[in-house]
């Protein structure tokens, strides 16, 4: 089995990554390596295929994109790491609840290391440290492979989670790892969640990774 290829992203506009992860699932075969992208983005509000307009309250000045995630309405924005694992679901022998499960175990033990008690819930994909949100989940199956993710909030100005409803949740509060006492710094953040990400995803003991900056030549994200 070939090694999984973690790519550095860096700071980077919402659409043209999406549009890369689309690209990359539609071509790739049984033959194509797995991948996990690490990136933060430009302000930006994504309404997932099950967001009620409602939810939307007052965007102002931030973009809002459709989107073919689940989910509903959340936002991105510089400070938040984003994690995409694009990943061949069958050949890894992974069920979608097993790739949540993944996502969410990888930030409950990364804050455990940090002497922070966070949690899953099973009503809401995420993780929550004292019934407030620390990272979010929405993802989409296409041909059996993963793509979307996870937002982690590390270091993010909080105050547009005001401005919708997060998850399509009334009222949830929101939190990042700089608040609760931990790391700000993304790259330090990135390197301590990986080795907990391929463990829960089988793939640290079978797969070695192989460390890129940047989307395959042929997905090139406009900088």
């Amino acid at each position: 089995m070939s090694a999984v290829i973690v790519r550095e992203l860096g700071l980077q506009v919402y659409e043209p990554v999406w549009r890369a992860m689309q690209s990359f699932t539609n071509a790739r075969d049984e033959t194509t390596p797995d991948e996990i992208w690490f990136t933060e983005h430009e302000s930006v509000f994504t309404l997932g295929l099950n967001t009620a307009p409602e939810h939307l309250l007052a965007p102002g000045d931030i973009p809002v994109i459709q989107i073919d995630r689940g989910g509903q309405v959340t936002y991105h924005g510089p400070g938040q790491l984003m994690i995409y694992p694009l990943i061949d679901l069958r050949r890894a022998g992974l069920g979608v609840r097993d790739l949540v499960t993944a996502l969410e175990q990888s930030v409950v033990d990364l804050a455990a290391g940090y002497g922070i008690r966070a949690a899953s819930r099973p009503d809401a994909p995420g993780v929550y440290v004292n019934g407030v949100k620390l990272a979010s989940i929405g993802l989409r199956i296409r041909r059996g492979s993963s793509f979307h993710g996870m937002a982690l909030n590390v270091d993010v100005d909080l105050e547009p989670f005001s401005r919708i409803n997060p998850c399509g949740f009334q009222g949830l509060k929101l939190t990042d790892l700089a608040r609760l006492g931990a790391d700000r710094d993304l790259d330090i953040v990135r390197d301590k969640l990986l080795p907990q990400l391929l463990h829960h995803l089988g793939m640290d003991q079978s797969l070695s990774a192989v460390r890129l900056s940047g989307v395959p030549t042929s997905l090139q994200v406009p900088s």
